[in-house]
């Protein structure tokens, strides 16, 4: 089977509150574990839907600069959604997330 390249994923808690970074270009937050990947998937999937239909996509020049890897990343989460499939097995099945302090 062909080896997909998968952005690094981090967890960082904070009191009552989770973010679950994907690579250092989009997030998702809650106050559990399971909403903070819930919101990272929506977060995930909007940018893949706008890749996909050819929509204009944004990158902050303060930011970092953007890693052709992602694009086929989040090409490859799109068509997976398309196709009717969920896309956190992709998403989650590489590896265990890295705590951050």
């Amino acid at each position: 089977m062909e080896d997909h390249w998968t952005p690094e994923l981090s967890l960082h808690e904070r009191g009552d509150s989770c973010r679950l970074s994907l690579g250092c270009y989009v997030y998702g937050e809650g106050r559990k574990l399971q909403e903070a990947a819930d919101d990272l998937v929506a977060r995930l999937l909007t940018l893949a839907f706008c890749l996909r239909s050819g929509s204009r996509l944004s990158v902050s020049p303060d930011g970092p600069a953007l890693d052709v890897r992602w694009l086929t990343f989040l090409y490859e989460l799109g068509e997976l959604a398309a196709s009717g499939n969920d896309i956190r097995e992709r998403l989650f099945a590489t590896g265990k997330a890295r705590r951050a302090a």
